[in-house]
């Protein structure tokens, strides 16, 4: 299988715990109240750019910016637990998938080469670059990033989850995603095209993708208003100028659904199961699966992030 070829099995669990390390958690950002809307935002050639990530320049500032969302292959076999789980996906192969990654990289390159406007909050998106990686919503002048990835089977509905400008949550615009998602894997086109050769195939039809206006409403065009985004001039201007701070709305909390003491079995559980327990994300999931098998759930001390007070949190959970 290529799968194995292309991990040994004795660096299976080290390529684990690092994929955990780095993979997005699919985590709600709420803790900051306010979107950053930076404007006339220029795309900058690296290296480590990928279809979902890549290094953006306003005015003198550099940034690093992570859709919310959508997850885009990865272009190498760095982190290859990760690959392997977006090859399953897209029901291919491992250097296919690489492959759908690299057509994900050019698609954003070209759209993203004029100016574009990015909301954000700031929120950590991880990373190991020298500089940080922000999580935001791109707009360009077709509207959403993340939904023309989707809709051109370059992506996959995955990823930091945000509530859009203008949205009082991320259902909507999830389901819009996977609505997406559903008619380039009908098309075959992409990473659900690589086998009939249609990977750099566009998709028949493109939607009118969202346009996300800070304080007001998600307006599904294909081309933003006149007044949604200024009109972008030829010399970038200072990021003082173009940055704007937006109230977000009011949301509702939702508690998070409860898991009945005791119920989930520590060999067993799937990550989605594991993830229900109260102080248990994504990160500490995979963590927890990396290390099995366990004796029993008193062994839950001995995984990485997890001491006293963290154990004594969740073990109540488990049988």
């Amino acid at each position: 299988m290529i799968f194995r070829s292309l991990i040994p099995l004795r660096f299976g669990r080290i390529a684990l715990v690092t994929a955990a390390l780095l993979w997005p958690a699919v985590v709600d950002f709420g803790a900051r109240n306010d979107w950053t809307v930076l404007e006339n935002c220029r795309f900058i050639a690296n290296p480590a750019n990928d279809g979902d990530s890549f290094h953006v320049s306003v005015g003198s500032k550099e940034y690093i910016f992570r859709l919310y969302l959508v997850d885009a292959p990865e272009t190498d076999a760095r982190i290859p637990a990760r690959l392997i789980e977006q090859a399953k996906y897209f029901q291919i192969t491992v250097p296919q998938a690489i492959e759908v990654g690299e057509a994900a990289k050019e698609f954003t390159r070209e759209k993203l080469r004029e100016p574009f406007t990015v909301f954000t909050r700031m929120s950590d998106a991880m990373g190991d670059s020298r500089i940080e990686r922000r999580a935001a919503f791109v707009q360009t002048k077709e509207g959403d990033l993340g939904e023309q990835l989707v809709r051109n089977g370059l992506a996959r509905v995955f990823g930091f989850k945000a509530a859009p400008p203008g949205l009082e949550n991320s259902r909507v615009e999830l389901e819009k995603l996977q609505q997406l998602e559903d008619e380039a894997r009908q098309e075959r086109i992409g990473g659900w095209g690589v086998n009939a050769g249609r990977v750099n195939v566009r998709a028949q039809k493109p939607p009118a993708f969202s346009v996300f206006v800070a304080g007001g409403k998600a307006r599904p065009r294909a081309t933003p208003p006149a007044d949604t985004f200024p009109r972008i001039s030829a010399t970038p201007a200072p990021i003082a100028s173009t940055a704007t701070i937006i109230p977000a709305e009011t949301k509702k909390s939702r508690g998070k659904e409860k898991t009945p003491l005791g119920k989930i079995d520590i060999n067993t559980a799937t990550e989605k199961e594991l993830t229900t327990v109260p102080g248990i994300g994504h990160v500490m999931a995979a963590r927890i699966i990396a290390a099995r098998p366990f004796r029993s759930a008193d062994d839950l001390k001995r995984v990485s992030g997890i001491g006293d007070k963290k154990y004594a949190q969740i073990r109540l959970y488990f049988q």
